[in-house]
């Protein structure tokens, strides 16, 4: 099913969802639909709340629950491959459609794993985010090391651009087009991208994804920018500029990687309203929220609130379409290798038992789509 298909028929009317500063759960929602393009075969209204899955709770609060997957636990682990293929209605990968994964040698593609995840996808009814195009990381070493003059750089990206995404055209629903293109402060990172092609290396990727896949809806993403701040307000002012020059952007993702530590973003609606009121499609695209080990109860609710608070938000954006989860076990979790000390972020345990934040995000997610 094609991006603009789904996004014109995912009508949620979004309503009243009084988020707390705590992030609890609201009392009642009212009038959310169901989402439409439901998987074939969607989700059976009989079961009892309870039993239905993520992406059948989201299909009733009109957004899609989605994950990122890794391929290797795909292949090798039963049970991680049941679960992603039951619980979810569309999926990420996490690593193989980036560069250095579909064009290690350059001229030579390796489509094959990310085109197992596409089948995969297709025999369970969900739909792919494609992740992601333009980005400063996990660059193949030929393009890193290569002492490339702008002109050729240019050539070498929107060759890259333009074969990834025909080679999947039709089978994307959203793609991550530019990823992570700003610093905290608000100015662009100082990338490759930035140092040789300026600036408008930004909107060149989006008309060149555009004319290689024009049903495929395009996104910029990024960290950081859950609530309203320098970050997130750079991106928006980018992206008023790149509507006035017609440049065919259609949504804003918001990666949620989130740390108790730090307070939960309880201004993400207003900052996803922003981006709403431009006629853009939201998204959270990779939501996960770490804990320094060992967790105590306090930070486990902390858990279970934060991601409360990146749902709601999401919820309360009348143009928001999906919500996924960075992972869903902790068992294959990024987040030891990258941050010390810490873990625990996922919504099921490394044996897949159920959190308290699992059980929030199913409660979140049946009390929007009450009807009365």
């Amino acid at each position: 099913m094609s991006g603009s298909t789904v996004t014109t028929t995912l009508r949620a009317t979004r309503t009243a969802l009084a988020c707390t500063a705590a992030g609890a759960v609201a009392a009642t929602v009212l009038g959310l639909p169901a989402a439409s393009a439901a998987p074939e075969g969607g989700a059976d209204r009989s079961k009892a709340p309870a039993s239905r899955t993520l992406g059948e709770l989201g299909d009733r609060a009109g957004v899609r629950i989605g994950t990122a997957v890794d391929m290797s636990a795909l292949a090798s682990d039963p049970t991680y491959r049941e679960k992603a293929a039951a619980e979810f209605s569309s999926v990420t990968p996490e690593n193989v459609m980036k560069w250095e994964a579909v064009e290690p040698t350059r001229g030579t593609y390796d489509w094959a794993p990310a085109d197992e995840l596409v089948a995969f996808a297709r025999a369970n009814h969900q739909l792919v985010r494609g992740h992601t195009l333009v980005w400063h990381s996990q660059l193949p070493a030929w393009l890193t090391t290569g002492d490339f003059t702008a002109a050729q750089l240019r050539d070498i990206l929107h060759r890259h651009i333009t074969d990834e995404v025909t080679h999947f055209k039709g089978k994307i629903w959203q793609w991550d087009v530019v990823n992570e293109a700003f610093n905290d402060d608000g100015t662009m990172r100082d990338s490759i991208w930035l140092q040789k092609l300026g600036p408008g290396y930004i909107a060149d990727a989006f008309r060149w994804a555009h004319e290689a896949d024009p049903k495929a809806k395009l996104y910029i993403n990024d960290y950081n920018v859950e609530g309203v701040n320098a970050k997130s307000t750079a991106l928006h002012d980018l992206v008023v500029e790149l509507r006035k020059q017609h440049v065919p952007i259609d949504g804003f993702g918001v990666q949620g990687h989130l740390d108790v530590q730090y307070p939960a973003p309880h201004d993400i609606a207003d900052n996803l309203a922003r981006f709403d009121a431009l006629g853009l499609e939201t998204a959270i695209t990779e939501a996960d929220v770490r804990i320094t080990l060992p967790a105590d109860a306090t930070e486990i609710e902390a858990q279970a609130q934060a991601y409360s608070v990146l749902l709601q938000g999401c919820l309360l954006t009348r143009h928001c379409t999906d919500f996924t989860v960075w992972g869903f076990t902790d068992k294959y979790s990024w987040v030891p290798g990258v941050f010390k000390g810490q873990g625990y972020a996922n919504l099921l345990t490394d044996d897949y038992r159920t959190k308290p934040a699992t059980n929030t995000v199913r409660q979140d997610l049946m009390l929007a789509a009450r009807r009365h």
